[in-house]
This record gives C-alpha cells, structure tokens and sequence, in this order.
C-alpha cells in the first residue's frame, strides 16, 4: 500500500466513541485501570525515590457520548513520562480534562516505598517496604489524599490478662489516609502510625533486636481499637491534617477472623 493510499484509508476511520448515545445516562468514572509504571516520589533523607506504581486514570463520561477515548489516557502518561510525581499531578488531570472533554478527571496510583531502618539494639541496616497511595481529583477544585499501609506488631492485652505464660501478639496493618494544608512526609507518617502498635516491624533482626522487639510489645499490649484511638490522637495534634481516615487490621495468631477498627475525622 503506498503512503497516500494508507491515509485515505486512515482518513475514512470512524470516531465510533463520540457518536451520539441515546440512553441519557451519564457515567461517572471510565477510563483505564492498573497500568504499571515509573514514578518519582520525594524522600525525605534522599530527596527522591524511583518506584513504580499501578496506575489508574478516569474521566466523566456525558450522557450523549458512547464511550472515551482509551488511547489518550496512555498518551499523556506517556508526556509526563520523566515527570510523574506529586507536584505534576494537578496538571495532569488538568490535561487529561481538556484531551478527553471531561469536567472531573481522577488519577490513583499504588506503590512500593522503602525506608531504611535500623534495628533496635544491634543497629543493623536494612530496607523496609511500605505501600503507599496518592489519590487526586481534579473537578472545580483539585483534591489529593496520601495513603500510607504500615505493618506493626500486636499483643493481645485480653491474653496478656487471662494467660499464665506470654499472651498472644500478630503482625497487623495499619492503614492511613491524609489530607493535608501543608505538605507532610510520607517517613513522618509511617514513624507516627508505628508509635502507635506493641511494637514496630523490621526487615532485619539479630537476636539482641529480637529479644527487644519481643520484650517491648508484652510490654506495650494493643487491641486494633488502641491503635486506630491513638493515631487519631496524634494526628488530631497535627494543625497540617484537615482530613483523615485511619484503620487497623491485626490477621489474629490464635483466631480464624482478623480483628479490624477504624476512625474517619474531618479537621476543618
């Protein structure tokens, strides 16, 4: 096929998404969902991260349209290519508004974050994983919210009561969502939350860290309704937070069920 010929094919391609629905029926999120890619995320102790997250990217959809253009989402991914962090998020749903026609555009994305840690007595370094979210709307006005999922150690303060010897402990996960006036950093979030369990959670013990960690959580028993009333407490101290969300979930040692609490607060 010659090249003139291949564009007056292309030229005759048909639009089918934006010809005229008639069932009147607007759609509220449509567009694309868990695309892996790179992102640059601001660390506190090393300035930047590069991690890789999943995506999502929605738009509105009016009434009288079939259906969104799938393609531009990737497309203007692909423009912020080496650009996609925190501080370009508001431009790009204001892109993805103005290519795709929308009046509200939504961006999630899920990814890993690691923070070095030491171990509590012998020192040791190593790298500890934390997932992380961002949420962002952009309609009239732009919306963020940063999640953070942070592991911790829970002894059970009923088995610490009712036992002869020990009392039963399990790992959990605290799960926190932030919106914020000021910018907070994610390693501020997570020491926050980890203050907030029997006892924090390492990638690397030696024995000496190990007979601590141990030592420190029969000492420090939490029910999942501690852990939520605490990290409500000191997020409540925080003038930054207009908004949070926070939930714990221990996966029981001793029970089939997981325990699980969580407190919702709107700060302004």
């Amino acid at each position: 096929m010659t090249p003139l010929k291949k564009h007056a094919n292309n030229a005759r391609l048909s639009d089918v998404q934006t010809t005229r629905d008639t069932r009147r029926i607007p759609i509220d999120k449509v567009g694309v969902k868990d695309i892996s890619y790179p992102i640059v995320v601001m660390d506190k102790n090393r300035k930047f991260q590069h991690t890789v997250a999943r995506i999502n990217m929605y738009v509105d959809l009016p009434h009288h349209f079939k259906g969104t253009h799938m393609s531009r989402f990737i497309e203007l991914l692909n423009a912020y290519r080496e650009e996609i962090g925190i501080d370009k998020l508001e431009a790009m749903l204001a892109d993805m508004k103005k290519k795709l026609g929308a009046e509200t555009a939504h961006l999630e994305m899920e990814f890993p974050y690691f923070v070095e840690k030491r171990a509590p007595v012998s020192r040791a370094r190593s790298l500890m994983e934390y997932t992380c979210s961002f949420s962002a709307t952009l309609s009239d006005r732009f919306d963020f919210v940063l999640g953070i999922q942070v592991p911790v150690t829970s002894l059970c303060p009923c088995s610490k009561e009712l036992s002869d010897y020990g009392a039963h402990n399990q790992r959990g996960i605290v799960s926190v969502e932030v919106r914020y006036r000021e910018f907070i950093w994610i390693e501020d979030l997570i020491e926050l939350v980890e203050r907030c369990g029997s006892s924090p959670v390492y990638s690397l013990l030696k024995r000496e860290d190990e007979k601590f960690v141990t030592e420190q959580a029969f000492e420090n028993p939490k029910f999942v309704e501690d852990m939520v009333r605490e990290v409500t407490q000191r997020l409540s101290a925080l003038e930054s937070i207009t908004w949070f969300s926070v939930a714990a979930e221990n996966f029981e040692s001793i029970h089939k069920h997981s325990a699980f609490a969580k407190i919702e607060r709107d700060m302004r």
